[in-house]
C-alpha cells in the first residue's frame, strides 16, 4: 500500500514542489545527481496517489516549477544590469519562465495518471511521457532545453552515453530507471517485484559505463589556441569610461609572446559597430602580429543588426562572417517587438523595440591551418539541433559568449555544462571563450583540459585536441530516439485506453 495515500493533497503538492527544488541540485554548479536521482524516485509514489489525472496534473507542475525555478534562479541577473529599467521584471520572468516550461511536465502527470492500471506501468509511462515532453521543451516555439535531465550526469562516465543517444535518450534512461524504481518502492512491492527495475537499474549503468572505456583515446593537435578572458561586467561593458579599458586588457593579451596559432575573443568584444570599427580591427591585427583572430562584434545592415563573429586573417583582413541564428527570446529580441516597445518592454541586450536579426543558419567557418570550426555564439550551444544543423562536420566547435549576463552563481556553470554535452555528442573539441568566464578547452569527451575561472581576467594558451571519428548521435541525431519513445508512447497509451493493463 502507497503510504503517500493517506497524505493530505495540499501536503503532497507541496512536497512534490520541494522534490522539484532538491532535484535541481543535480545540475551545475552543485553536481549533487543523487539529489535528482532521490527527487525522481520519490515523485513516483506522489503521482501514483494523486486520486484524479488533474491533480496529478497539478503535483507534476508543482514538481516541475520547483525544479526549474532552482535551476533557472540566475534568470534574475540580467535584469540587474541595470536595474532602474529592469528589475521589476525579474520575478514575472522567473514565475513565468519556469511555469510556463512546467506545463510540459504537467501534461505528462496528466496524461499518464490511470487511477485503475498497474502502477508499474504507469510509472513506465509517465517515463516515456515526460521523455516525449522534454523534446517539446527543446524543440517546441525555438525550444529551452536548459536544465535538461541529462545534465546532471557532465561529470559521471554515464555522460558518454550522450555520443550515443544525445541528450534527450539519455535523459529518457534516466526517467526510466528513477520513476519505475520509485513506483515498486511505493507499493512495497516484494522482492521479486522490486527485481525488473533495480535490474534494468543495474543494466543501464552497466552498459553505459562499458561503453564509456570503448570511446576512442583523445590525441592533440599541433595548434595552441589563445583565449582571451578580458571580464567585463555588464553594467561596465559599454560604459564609455570602462569600454577602453576592457579593449585595452584584450590588445594587451593578443600580443604577449610567444604567438599561438589562433587567438579568439568573447561575444562583442569589440565596443564599436563593425562598419565603423576599422580603427579598432587595424589594432588587433597589430598586437595579433600575423595570428588569425576571431572576435564577436555587433554589426548593422540596413534597419537590421546582427550579433556576429568575425575571422581576422594573418594579415588582419576579414576572412570570415558569422551572424548568429538562434536568438534568445525577450534577451535579444522581443516578440512583436515594435509594440511592446510603446510600453518600455525591449530584448535586455538589444538597443531597439525589433532587437536583432537572425542570420541565415548554421554553417563553418573557415579558420586557415586550423581547419573548419562551427560558430556557435553564447546561446546557441545551449541546442543540440543547432549543431546538428552545420551542413558539414567541423574540426572543432567554437563558442564565444558573453555570461556576464548570467550573474557569477549557477548561469555561466550550467551554460559551461553544456558546452561540455556538446562536444562529447559530437565527438569533437570545443573552443569555448567567455567575456567573464569560464573559458575553456574542451576535449571532445567533454574534458576540460585548460580554462579561466570565472571572474578573472587573463589568457590561456591551451593546446586544441584531435577530433574523434563521427559519433551516432553525430550521425543520425534526435530522430531515432525520439521515434523509439513516441512509438513506445503511443504504443503503451494505446493499451492502458484499452483496458488492458
Amino acid at each position: 500500500m502507497n503510504p503517500a495515500q493517506g497524505w493530505p493533497f495540499w501536503l503532497r503538492l507541496v512536497l512534490g514542489a520541494v522534490l522539484g527544488v532538491i532535484a535541481a541540485f543535480g545540475l551545475a554548479p552543485y553536481g549533487f545527481w543523487v539529489a535528482t536521482i532521490v527527487g525522481l524516485v520519490l515523485i513516483a509514489p506522489l503521482f501514483l496517489a494523486c486520486e484524479t489525472r488533474l491533480r496529478a496534473a497539478w503535483l507534476g507542475w508543482l514538481f516541475a516549477t520547483g525544479y526549474l525555478a532552482n535551476a533557472l534562479s540566475w534568470i534574475i541577473e540580467p535584469f540587474q544590469v541595470d536595474a532602474a529599467r529592469h528589475a521589476w521584471m525579474a520575478p514575472f520572468a522567473l514565475v513565468f519562465l519556469a511555469g510556463g516550461l512546467a506545463l510540459f511536465w504537467s501534461w505528462a502527470f496528466w496524461i499518464a495518471r490511470r487511477p485503475k492500471t498497474d502502477p508499474l506501468r504507469q510509472a513506465v509511462f509517465l517515463a516515456l511521457s515526460l521523455s516525449v515532453a522534454e523534446f517539446a521543451r527543446g524543440y517546441v516555439l525555438t525550444g529551452f532545453p536548459w536544465a535538461g535531465i541529462s545534465q546532471v550526469w557532465v561529470d559521471a562516465a554515464i555522460a558518454q552515453a550522450l555520443s550515443l543517444i544525445g541528450p534527450f535518450g539519455l535523459g529518457a534512461l534516466t526517467l526510466a530507471v528513477t520513476l519505475p524504481l520509485g513506483a515498486a518502492l511505493a507499493e512495497r512491492r516484494t522482492a521479486r517485484g522490486l527485481a525488473l527495475p533495480a535490474i534494468g537499474a543495474i543494466c543501464v549503468t552497466g552498459i553505459a559505463g562499458f561503453y564509456a572505456t570503448t570511446r576512442p583515446p583523445v590525441s592533440e593537435t599541433e595548434h595552441i589556441v589563445r583565449l582571451v578572458q578580458p571580464n567585463a561586467p555588464q553594467h561596465q561593458k559599454w560604459d564609455p569610461d570602462y569600454a577602453p579599458l576592457f579593449f585595452a586588457r584584450q590588445i594587451e593579451f593578443t600580443a604577449i609572446e610567444p604567438r599561438p596559432d589562433l587567438i579568439v575573443w568573447p561575444e562583442t568584444a569589440v565596443p564599436a559597430w563593425l562598419d565603423s570599427a576599422q580603427p579598432y580591427l587595424e589594432a588587433i591585427a597589430d598586437a595579433a602580429q600575423g595570428t588569425p583572430v576571431i572576435l564577436g562584434i555587433q554589426r548593422a545592415e540596413g534597419l537590421r543588426i546582427y550579433n556576429s563573429m568575425v575571422y581576422l586573417d594573418e594579415q588582419g583582413r576579414q576572412a570570415g562572417l558569422y551572424d548568429k541564428h538562434h536568438l534568445a527570446p525577450f534577451g535579444e529580441y522581443v516578440p512583436f517587438g515594435g509594440v511592446l516597445e510603446q510600453f518600455g518592454i525591449a530584448g535586455l541586450a538589444s538597443t531597439t523595440g525589433h532587437g536583432f536579426s537572425a542570420g541565415p543558419g548554421a554553417a563553418n567557418l573557415d579558420v586557415g591551418k586550423l581547419g573548419k570550426a562551427l560558430p556557435l555564439i553564447c546561446y546557441e550551444a545551449v541546442f543540440p539541433q543547432d549543431v546538428l544543423a552545420a551542413p558539414d562536420r567541423s574540426d572543432f566547435l567554437l563558442q564565444i559568449t558573453n555570461d556576464a549576463w548570467f550573474g557569477t552563481r549557477s548561469g555561466p556553470y550550467q551554460h559551461l555544462a553544456q558546452a561540455r554535452m556538446r562536444a562529447i555528442e559530437q565527438g569533437l573539441p570545443m573552443v569555448r571563450v567567455a567575456n567573464t568566464g569560464v573559458s575553456a578547452m574542451i576535449d571532445p569527451l567533454g574534458r576540460i583540459t585548460d580554462a579561466l575561472p570565472l571572474g578573472q581576467a587573463g589568457f590561456v594558451d591551451a593546446v586544441l585536441p584531435q577530433p574523434l571519428p563521427p559519433t551516432p548521435y553525430s550521425r543520425f541525431g534526435d530522430i531515432p530516439v525520439f521515434l523509439c519513445l513516441l512509438a513506445m508512447f503511443l504504443l503503451l497509451w494505446r493499451n492502458l485506453r484499452s483496458g488492458h493493463a
